[in-house]
């Protein structure tokens, strides 16, 4: 039988008050571990950061193990009580992102503790939300709640999870769920909770032209000689509107599916400020939208964006020569329905037609992703995150890409061997947390909140199954 509600609360409150220092000392040593998936040389770090993890799950009474993968390793614990009870899986991830740069204004793999702010890269992407649902699961075990718990962390996110399909699909019989949980959302301004249903996929690609083997002077040569840099630029231009963001290659809008008018109102629900907004993101300047505009531009509409372009002199001055190779670095978000290979064969397409010499090499590839609205699971989140924050949570999509999450879907079963276990988005991350950003941090207020609300998810599940 599931704890009351109200005997639950009380218990909580003491609990979590308690809790804070144990918190706090776990976080700090998670935080100094540099666990950078992207950089090789970080590999023994990747090996040292699962190391933990399987002894953070043992301390709580879970059965952990470091699962190798052809990559880095997937650290799942489980705590199973009673095969009769619902089975609540909790992916998080405890790579990162690199940390460089002079705009930190503290060491970001030195732990500190401001006040009620946590301070370090990891601190809420994601290592703070693992940590919060790890100190709930101990309550809930305590505490006697009817359900068994399974943590699946990550070792790979930050790098497109290239290892997680094989991992689910070589261990899902050894670990059916009922339901999953992903905790590596983000709200859209503190003090209005929300709960993402969907992702975005991200398709990446880089274009290489090359036109000569040495610079060329460009006053014996300019005129007559072929600027790769120029010529990629075209490209870029030619792809999209630089003013809009409206993508310009025939066929690409053809299978999104917008968003409806229920959806584009639980998104403005959100608390969505485009002063705030500018403000997080440390912009100066930003597309001419209004707040709805722009929350459908993030949630539910592609994108092509250019994070680089490589070549030529970058000194001081100018340096008068022309480069003999040029690069760009591309990604395109997608948005439900939109397939990554039909629309990199109409990129492929446009581009050959317009410059056949570039060379097009295909990077990240990861599908969208659209969950529940409604229903039982989604109701559940919806009345942990209010319980737990006091107020209603609107229902939101997040821009970014998470690949384990499609591959949960796709893969793991439940306990009766079926496919399509549903997955759930309950995220604690704020804008001004700095998601992959310099001076990255964490806050109690979302983490003891955190802790409030997966216990009443816990909850909420095992009531759900009497």
């Amino acid at each position: 039988m599931s704890t009351s509600g109200s005997s639950i609360s009380e218990k909580l409150d003491a609990y979590v008050a308690g809790i804070r220092p144990k918190f706090e000392q776990v976080l700090g040593q998670m935080v100094e571990i540099p666990s950078i998936s992207m950089d090789p040389q970080k590999r023994a770090e990747m090996e040292r950061m699962a190391d933990y993890a399987v002894g953070a799950l043992q301390e709580i009474g879970a059965v952990a193990e470091k699962v190798t993968t052809p990559g880095n390793p997937v650290v799942l614990g489980q705590i199973v009580r009673n095969p009769s009870y619902p089975t609540i899986s909790i992916y998080n991830h405890l790579d990162v992102q690199p940390a460089d740069g002079d705009e930190w204004q503290k060491p970001p793999f030195v732990f500190s503790v401001d006040g009620d702010r946590y301070n370090g890269r990891g601190a809420t992407d994601d290592k703070g939300p693992a940590l919060a649902a790890l100190m709930a699961a101990r309550f809930a075990v305590e505490n006697d709640i009817p359900v068994n718990i399974q943590f699946v962390w990550e070792l790979e996110e930050e790098i497109g999870s290239p290892s997680f399909e094989h991992f689910v699909k070589a261990n899902r019989l050894r670990m059916p769920a009922d339901c999953v949980v992903v905790s590596d959302s983000i709200w859209i301004a503190r003090g209005k909770p929300a709960i993402a249903y969907g992702l975005r996929g991200v398709q990446g690609f880089s274009l290489i032209l090359e036109t000569g083997t040495k610079d060329a002077h460009s006053g014996l040569t300019g005129g007559v000689a072929r600027n790769p840099l120029a010529e990629l630029a075209q490209i870029i231009a030619d792809c999209y509107d630089v003013r809009t963001g409206r993508i310009k290659i025939p066929g690409f809008y053809d299978d999104v599916m917008h968003a409806t008018k229920k959806e584009v109102d639980s998104f403005v629900s959100s608390g969505f400020s485009l002063a705030e907004f500018k403000k997080a993101h440390a912009f100066k300047k930003i597309r001419n939208l209004t707040a709805s505009q722009a929350l459908k531009n993030i949630f539910a509409l592609p994108t092509f964006e250019v994070h680089g372009i490589v070549g030529g002199y970058t000194g001081p001055g100018i340096k008068t020569a022309i480069p003999p190779r040029g690069e760009a670095k591309i990604s395109m978000r997608l948005v439900p329905n939109q397939n990554c290979g039909k629309i990199m064969r109409l990129v492929e397409k446009f581009i050959k037609a317009r410059n056949p010499d570039v060379k097009i090499v295909k990077e990240t590839s990861l599908a969208p992703y659209l969950g529940p609205f409604g229903g039982p699971y989604a109701d559940a989140g919806r009345e942990a995150m209010k319980q737990a924050f006091g107020r209603e949570p609107a229902f939101t999509r997040e821009g970014g890409s998470i690949g384990a999450v499609v591959t949960m879907k796709n893969h793991m079963i439940t306990p009766r061997q079926k496919r399509g276990v549903p997955v759930i988005f309950l995220g604690l991350s704020l804008p001004e947390h700095g998601y992959h950003a310099p001076n990255e941090c964490f806050d109690w207020g979302q983490a003891s909140g955190g802790i409030k609300m997966f216990v009443h998810y816990f909850d909420a599940i095992a009531s759900m199954k009497k």
